[in-house]
């Protein structure tokens, strides 16, 4: 099939599924904190199909093994699985983010974005994972075949989700499942759990735009803090968040996805954006996410983390103030 062939199938794919979307947007029950971000229209949709530029080549970031040099006394670390996906370990509990361990980030097996990489730790080769944090229902973060093998490795792992969630989970004969409202708390153990406000949007299919919630997730040990963004586009939120639960010690923050700006702005921080919600954090280390793994937007697999060193180079601040991890490396959190 020629390339014009696969992109005139693929944008009338889109207006489709825009189509239905856009057939449900008159009641949306979850916003944004700026009431002016919007959603793009379907006409937004088909002009970025139409004129996007040829897809990213394939290519594979590196991977590491250090993840294998883990054992059962290991504490204070976190690796990096693959997209917004995080093993951590905060010295109290094990806790994993936006498991996404299957070929494709989609509903179906057979179609979506497929993996450039597979997941720098099979998903049974984790240790015993505590808690499973959701930040929105999008198939890159939220990924119903990952949540069951979990499930049913650890019987008791906590699954704490956006509120509008549950049901989807709980359909899924998923159990001990949590909802959560922006600032809501939940303590397990010494950590305290609080879900936090991001500018993004949430939906699955046709008729389910904005129906659950979107946001990051801030662990507190009396000793560590700990923020991951999720999935989010720049805003207010993140001073808010520091203002409201303190500047955290570590931050994992998106990087990629965000090329073309006119279409993913409100939604996709770019690397330069990345930054500077790590300055609104006041916090001392940051890791990037959500590049590398997945082709969802224009611009190239490489990009993001070269980037990252250029912004980080142009403030003046050092390297080690926000890296890209190689999938698969320890990451030291004392």
């Amino acid at each position: 099939m020629s390339n014009n062939i696969k992109r005139v199938a693929w944008t009338w794919s889109m207006v489709f599924v825009s189509l239905m979307l856009q057939s449900c947007s008159m009641a949306e029950p979850y916003f944004n904190s700026d009431p002016s971000v919007k959603l793009k229209s379907l006409s937004d949709v088909i002009k970025w199909r139409m004129t996007k530029d040829p897809s990213p080549e394939r290519v594979s970031i590196d991977l590491s093994e250090d993840w294998r040099n883990l054992d059962s006394e290991s504490s204070h670390f976190a690796v990096w699985v693959g997209h917004a996906t995080y093993l951590i370990n905060n010295g109290d509990l094990t806790i994993l983010t936006d498991p996404i361990f299957s070929g494709r980030a989609s509903p179906v097996s057979w179609a979506g974005p497929r993996r450039l990489i597979p997941p720098a730790i099979p998903l049974n080769e984790l240790p015993k994972i505590d808690v499973v944090m959701i930040s929105h229902n999008h198939y890159d973060h939220l990924d119903l075949p990952s949540l069951r093998q979990l499930q049913a490795l650890y019987p008791e792992v906590a699954i704490f989700v956006p509120s509008g969630d549950k049901k989807l989970l709980e359909g899924a004969n998923l159990t001990n499942v949590r909802e959560f409202n922006w600032w809501d708390k939940a303590q397990i153990s010494d950590t305290e759990f609080t879900f936090t406000p991001v500018q993004h949007w949430s939906g699955r299919g046709a008729m389910d735009r904005n129906h659950s919630w979107w946001g990051g997730w801030y662990m507190k040990t009396p000793e560590l803090s700990i923020y991951h963004a999720g999935d989010t586009g720049y805003s207010e939120d993140f001073v808010l968040t520091r203002e409201k639960l303190g500047a955290p010690d570590i931050a994992f923050i998106p990087i990629g996805a965000y090329s073309p700006r006119w279409f993913m702005k409100n939604q996709h921080v770019n690397p330069e954006e990345a930054v500077s919600v790590a300055i609104d954090l006041k916090v001392p280390r940051s890791y990037g996410m959500h590049w590398g793994t997945f082709i969802l937007t224009d611009e190239p697999i490489e990009e993001p983390r070269e980037t990252l060193a250029r912004v980080l180079s142009e403030r003046g601040l050092p390297i080690d103030f926000f890296t890209a991890p190689k999938p698969g490396e320890i990451l030291e959190l004392h």
